[in-house]
């Protein structure tokens, strides 16, 4: 789900960013995929990690782009995506459980 919230926001700002600075852009595929140790989320082994350890984000792009064009549109992708930022500054975190009784 997290991989699938990256492709989304990332393939949005980048048709957002694309269009903005009206660049050759005829299509593109964002891919994502990351290294996980899935004994960590199951509790099957404690000293395993939970989550991510590395996530690579990969957008194949159809359309006549400079060099200079294709790393703007890279950098204003990442700089405008928000789940990307988020992953790579983590937000402060506040979490609480209320229970009522039965």
């Amino acid at each position: 789900m997290l991989l699938d919230a990256l492709v989304a926001c990332a393939g949005v700002t980048l048709n957002a960013v694309a269009t903005a600075l009206k660049l050759d852009v005829r299509g593109a595929r964002v891919t994502a995929e990351g290294d996980l140790d899935f004994r960590g989320t199951l509790g099957v082994a404690k000293d395993a990690p939970v989550g991510f350890r590395a996530i690579r984000l990969k957008f194949d792009v159809e359309g006549n782009l400079s060099a200079e064009e294709q790393a703007t549109l890279l950098k204003l992708t990442e700089r405008y995506c928000v789940v990307f930022q988020t992953l790579k500054t983590p937000a402060a975190f506040d979490v609480s459980l209320s229970a009522e009784p039965a």
